[in-house]
């Protein structure tokens, strides 16, 4: 069992940066993750996914923009968002599984979500 609890959302302005944390907690050993996120009416997208290997794949959308990272010894995943813009308005989830989905939304753990607003 997997607990994941998302942080750092908020308001922002287009062109701004925000970072997302996802605090891992509970049988993190060899999990692989993801942030995922979903606007009101839409589907659930995948945004970012990272490997056990450390390598990363983004959704073209966000590619150049987002970041995605982890820091093992704080079991904390990370989402860098700049240049934001207007169409990144989302609830974002991070989600974790022992299979590596990529950006497919099939991850056995799920956050509660985290809001970013991005508006002028």
């Amino acid at each position: 069992e997997v607990q994941l609890v998302e942080s750092g959302g908020g308001l922002v302005q287009p062109g701004g940066s925000l970072r997302l944390s996802c605090a891992a907690s509970g049988y993190t050993y060899s999990s692989y993750y993801g942030w995922f996120r979903q606007a009101p009416g839409k589907e659930r997208e995948g945004v970012a996914a990272i490997d056990s290997d450390g390598s990363t794949s983004y959704a073209d959308s966000v590619k150049g923009r987002f970041t995605i990272s982890q820091d093992n010894a704080k079991n904390t995943l990370y989402l860098q968002m700049n240049s934001l813009k207007p169409e990144d308005t989302a609830m974002y989830y991070c989600a974790a599984d022992r299979v590596y989905w990529w950006l497919l939304p099939k991850y056995k753990y799920w956050g509660q979500g985290t809001q970013v607003t991005v508006s002028s």
